[in-house]
């Protein structure tokens, strides 16, 4: 897959209004006027987010007389997933390695509080004198 298809699909995705688009439409084909209903825009707004979707990639629509059905194609989706897939995995394993780490850290941590500690680290145990207040 180009890095520039991923581009623009990640451009089509960056606008709260076409992931609602989005999201409407993986449970199926709508129309125009099902897909504008619960958004506060106007037919002509909400076709301008539809025709971004479209040249991306991630929706198609059809004719069907005097009705344009859209409806989502997937095949888009996946690769934006897959490339973030090898990101998820990465970090993934750097917090696994992060994770170890911390535990030596608590286990080398444990060993020192339970060996006797070296006379100069000793805690002081003389009584202090009391502080004066002034008379």
């Amino acid at each position: 897959m180009a890095n520039d298809q991923l581009s623009v699909t990640f451009a089509a995705l960056c606008d709260p209004t076409r992931r609602a688009i989005i999201a409407h439409l993986a449970g199926g084909e709508r129309s125009v006027t099902e897909l504008a209903e619960p958004h506060a825009m106007s037919l002509p707004a909400i076709s301008k987010h539809l025709r971004v979707l479209e040249q991306s990639g991630l929706i198609e629509r059809s004719r069907d007389a005097q009705r344009r059905p859209c409806r989502l194609k997937p095949a888009r989706l996946k690769e934006a997933v897959d490339w973030l897939e090898e990101y998820r995995k990465y970090w993934e394993q750097s917090f696994d390695r992060l994770e170890a780490y911390l535990q030596e850290l608590q286990a080398g941590k444990r060993a020192l509080d339970g060996k006797k500690r070296p006379a100069g680290d000793q805690p002081d145990k003389r009584k202090r004198p009391a502080s004066r207040k002034a008379p």
